[in-house]
């Protein structure tokens, strides 16, 4: 048997960031996705060992306040793009902006500056990665991830996914069909 499971990213972060500050008796609060207030004097052995933990997750404990940046836009981009209950209609720049109390341009240059690429480039790269996994786990149409991911057409989202991956949506959601019926041969007769 298989099963396709929906993430909620935001929620499953939060709860290892709790698990891991109870496993290590420190008093603290979350302040927003990935932020955390110390209520008491954490200790260097402390912040270590959260690091240490959180590594083995794939993320880790940032101190320097452009990464911090960095990493806020990163996280409301994947936020913007993977939440499914803000159908959001607002330029990606307006959006930014309000939710990080910076102008576009700042949050922009300091972007490109960290990370050697444009705000706009990491948008692409998520919203193509949100559209593999729709393909993969939904029954969705290429038209409807277009208009999800709120392309001006379905065209636009071809050319992105072909620049990005080498293979247009429609190849792709091919290629997962025939591992579906490959993996499942009970289905094909």
């Amino acid at each position: 048997m298989k099963i396709f499971i929906k993430f909620d990213f935001t929620a499953v972060c939060n709860k290892l960031i709790e698990e891991k500050l109870n496993e290590l008796d420190v008093k603290h609060k979350v302040l927003g996705f990935g932020e955390i207030e110390f209520l008491e004097k954490i200790t260097e052995d402390q912040l270590s060992q959260l690091n240490d933990s959180l590594q083995e997750y794939g993320s880790e404990v940032i101190e320097n306040q452009k990464s911090i940046l960095v990493q806020k836009i990163k996280d409301t981009i994947t936020d913007m793009v993977f939440n499914d209950d803000e159908n959001i209609n607002v330029k990606s720049s307006v959006y930014l902006s309000e939710k990080l109390d910076h102008s576009y341009g700042y949050l922009s240059n300091l972007f490109s500056e960290v990370t050697y690429t444009s705000i706009e480039n990491f948008i692409i790269l998520q919203k193509i990665e949100y559209t593999k996994q729709l393909i993969i786990n939904t029954d969705l149409k290429i038209t409807d991830i277009a208009y999800k991911l709120n392309y001006s057409s379905v065209a636009h989202l071809s050319t992105q996914f072909k620049n990005t991956t080498g293979i247009t949506p429609s190849a792709f959601q091919r290629i997962i069909t025939k591992r579906r019926e490959l993996n499942n041969p009970k289905k094909q007769e």
